[in-house]
């Protein structure tokens, strides 16, 4: 989640549910709970110190996962992948962002997520950059 500034944007927009960020660096955590601290007080942000390895989060907690470049430095990327599989609903979404900065080629994207066991996977041209989407059958 780095500093926040993805959690803020999302959590503005939402009008139910919640948001949860998950960043292995204390550093991080603190500086995105103090950009989110109104929305944390309220209980729509919620922030957990953890890894895509470890995830810090219940099973089936989520309908919708979210990670902007990143996945382009998880060792052994659809191992990680598997590992988020249990906090999605059945049904439950991914989205994987890349800006230019990520260097993350588009080729074998695709792959990652369907080894993953991930269904419907797809790429999105964003300006600047590419989404891959895909869900948990």
């Amino acid at each position: 989640m780095g500093p926040g500034v993805g959690i803020e944007l999302l959590a503005s927009a939402v009008t139910s549910g919640s948001i949860a960020g998950v960043d292995p660096s204390e550093e991080m955590v603190r500086q995105a709970a103090a950009r989110n601290a109104a929305m944390i007080k309220t209980g729509a942000v919620d922030l957990r110190q953890g890894t895509v390895e470890s995830m810090p989060f219940e099973d089936g907690a989520f309908d919708t996962v979210l990670a902007i470049d990143s996945m382009q430095v998880w060792p052994d990327a659809p191992a990680r992948l598997r590992e988020i599989r249990p906090v999605l609903t059945g049904g439950g979404r991914v989205a994987l962002g890349f800006t230019p900065g990520s260097r993350q080629p588009r080729t074998g994207v695709t792959g990652t997520l369907s080894a993953a066991g991930f269904a419907e996977v797809r790429l999105a041209d964003l300006a600047g950059g590419f989404c891959a989407l895909a869900h948990k059958p």
